[in-house]
């Protein structure tokens, strides 16, 4: 009687195994209708303000992972048995194979490409299955943004994935110098005074809107006279005046009065090794238990409320001169108010779909709004006889920002992925465009060397220069940056500390010191 080899053996073993797993999954799989059915009943017992057909897609899409999971689990058993059975007969010639790690890894690897993929499924038909209702995710155009994203956000295989993008160079050009953190949700817009004292201003979902010393990250003041989320703040250009939109409906004007602290030394957060440098995308955003800055003074009354819109303020700024403001709204109007007399100079109609942002000229009359309807208009109020306005269709997908330069060009940012650079007395199409991975939230452009600071929906912060060519990626890593999506950024170069600052809906803002000649000669 022939007798069988130990390689035969073993390979006979391993085909057998394969053909149990394959019998396992079928078992598996056979076994999927009766789980859906037993799980639908369970969910119609259950109370919910789901719509039935939503509760069922989430449902068949978590079934799908809790299949692939299954998978996985049994893949990982086999391969465990697999590297047994190899130590055994390598145990003779003193080798062995460390199974742990091994499997682990495979785990990982099947897992990331998976999870990740069913993960943005589920995103997706979240986001279509709630387009049409009111008051969820703003800045995206879908609620009254007051929608916390920390108990909605997923996760997937991504968090085991390290960023490519690791360099000394970057770290010594861009660091993270100050955590502004106090806010119990989400920050939407971030805002620097033009006068002395500089203090840091931060508007959020909370419906508070806050001052901090920039230097020793401590809140100095807190407003809580909004009934809604804070979606923006802008400061006055001559006086100690701060405007806020909300989505309450209305714009408030309220002064206020901060004494600076004493400024505590800066403790360097980038001197770190190479391993800490993985990227866990799953860390937790900034730690909701932490000490709120409750012994901060406090406005509840605003010395001027501006009410004229029939939806969500979204955006608000003052025009040159501060002697007027411009409101954006989900109305789709923009307000032009007179800030003495609080009255409503003018309306300022034309757009398809919600206002997303609005912004002046530093120095001119001029307008900008931005707009779902995949538009930006530029108004013309320098005539005070002729209105007139300039409509201009560059992207496809909503314009989340378009700001102006000093010199005399638009720069604008879109949930395409996209920003386009313009040129004021030729805007029939941009001078450069920026093409990026990722939605463009409210940019914003240095006033000096005229870099562009880009927040993105992926939490990074990239910054080009005019001409569309990129300069660097601010650092991000588990110790440093921002967890959450980056909503906005503000420079402020006069300041020696930080010079651009950025916010999240992590619930901090960030402040940076960026090495601005270093960054350009490196260019």
């Amino acid at each position: 009687m022939p007798v069988e080899s130990g390689s035969s053996a073993t390979a006979r073993q391993v085909k057998q195994k394969r053909k149990a797993h394959t019998i396992s999954i079928r078992r598996t799989n056979s076994t999927e209708q009766e789980r859906v059915t037993s799980q639908r009943d369970m969910l119609e017992g259950q109370d919910s303000k789901l719509p039935p057909s939503i509760r069922q897609t989430l449902l068949e899409l978590f079934g799908q992972i809790e299949r692939e999971f299954e998978n996985l689990y049994i893949e990982n058993i086999e391969l465990r048995r697999e590297i047994e059975t190899l130590n055994d007969r390598l145990t003779a010639e003193g080798q062995t194979v460390d199974g742990g790690d091994l499997s682990k890894g495979q785990l990982k690897a099947k897992a990331s490409h998976s999870t990740s993929q069913l993960s943005q499924k589920l995103k997706t038909t979240y986001k279509a299955s709630t387009s049409k209702r009111s008051n969820y995710f703003p800045g995206k155009a879908i609620g009254a943004r007051n929608f916390n994203m920390g108990s909605w956000e997923l996760w997937g295989g991504d968090s085991w994935i390290v960023s490519s993008f690791k360099t000394t160079t970057s770290r010594a050009v861009c660091q993270l110098v100050k955590e502004y953190i106090g806010h119990r949700d989400g920050i939407w817009d971030v805002s620097v005074t033009r006068l002395q004292p500089v203090v840091l201003g931060t508007a959020s979902a909370d419906h508070t809107a806050m001052l901090w010393s920039i230097e020793t990250g401590k809140c100095l003041l807190k407003y809580v006279g909004h009934a809604g989320s804070v979606n923006s703040i802008k400061f006055h250009p001559s006086e100690q005046v701060a405007l806020t939109a909300s989505g309450d409906q209305t714009a408030h004007i309220w002064r206020y009065i901060v004494q600076l602290p004493t400024p505590q030394p800066v403790i360097d957060t980038n001197q770190m090794s190479g391993e800490e440098e993985v990227d866990f995308s799953d860390k937790d955003e900034a730690d909701g238990d932490a000490e709120l800055p409750s012994e901060s003074p406090t406005i509840r009354v605003p010395s001027t409320t501006l009410k004229s819109h029939q939806g969500v303020v979204i955006a608000a700024d003052w025009l040159v001169g501060g002697k007027q403001v411009v409101t954006a709204s989900w109305d789709r109007t923009a307000n032009l108010y007179d800030v003495e007399t609080s009255e409503l100079v003018h309306s300022l109609t034309g757009h398809d779909q919600e206002l997303t942002h609005c912004c002046t000229h530093p120095t001119q009359r001029l307008v900008v709004t931005s707009s779902r309807d995949t538009t930006f208009r530029l108004w013309d109020f320098r005539d005070p006889s002729i209105h007139s306005v300039n409509v201009f269709q560059g992207h496809t997908d909503t314009v989340t920002s378009a700001v102006f330069t000093v010199g005399d060009n638009v720069v604008s940012g879109s949930d395409d992925r996209t920003v386009k650079v313009w040129d004021l007395k030729n805007m029939r199409s941009p001078i450069a465009t920026i093409r990026t991975d990722s939605a463009v939230n409210r940019i914003s452009v240095s006033v000096s060397q005229r870099i562009i600071a880009l927040p993105h929906d992926n939490r990074q912060v990239r910054l080009f220069d005019m001409s569309g060519v990129r300069l660097t990626r601010l650092p991000r890593s588990n110790r440093q940056g921002h967890r959450r999506m980056v909503c906005c950024t503000a420079w402020s170069e006069d300041n020696p500390t930080c010079n651009l600052f950025s916010c999240g809906f992590d619930r901090q803002a960030i402040g940076w010191n960026i090495n601005i000649p270093a960054l350009l000669q490196e260019k």
